[in-house]
């Protein structure tokens, strides 16, 4: 294995979502996609054509943040739960502090970003898309 990127899937809100995540993360959405875009598939119901078929967003040159909408009739419906994270690594305190604050706006803050009991600086949150993000450094601060 070489990479890992981390696929999401929203209730058509992933156009909204991945702007936001551009603001977070400080780059920008390689590849978006609607439904109405793709050509191998052309009975897409009129409802889903500027639905997120596919998009994109580099968070770093090897970590890539990927997601779709879910469209009724297409695949099965988004069920969100807490059986996964998105977890990020900052390069420093200000950039876990600024990342954190951003994800968490509009969402909730499960474990306040500190030094864990473990060691690294260390928080978790689910932002007002209902994704769970992890922000840490590896040590202390």
């Amino acid at each position: 294995m070489q990479l890992v990127h981390i696929y999401l899937n929203f209730p058509g809100t992933a156009k909204a979502a991945f702007e936001f995540y551009e603001t977070v993360f400080g780059t920008k959405i390689a590849m978006i996609q609607t439904f109405g875009q793709t050509s191998f598939m052309p009975n897409v119901p009129d409802a889903a054509k500027d639905k997120i078929m596919h998009v994109q967003l580099p968070i770093t040159d090897a970590v890539h943040l990927m997601g779709s909408d879910v469209v009724e009739g297409l695949s099965p419906p988004v069920t969100f739960g807490n059986n996964f994270h998105v977890s990020v690594v900052a390069k420093d305190k200000a950039e876990a502090d600024r990342a954190f604050a951003a994800l968490s706006q509009g969402g909730a803050v499960n474990m306040p970003l500190a030094n864990a009991p473990w060691g690294p600086y260390f928080g978790m949150c689910v932002d007002r898309f209902g994704i769970h993000w992890m922000v840490s450094l590896p040590t202390p601060v």
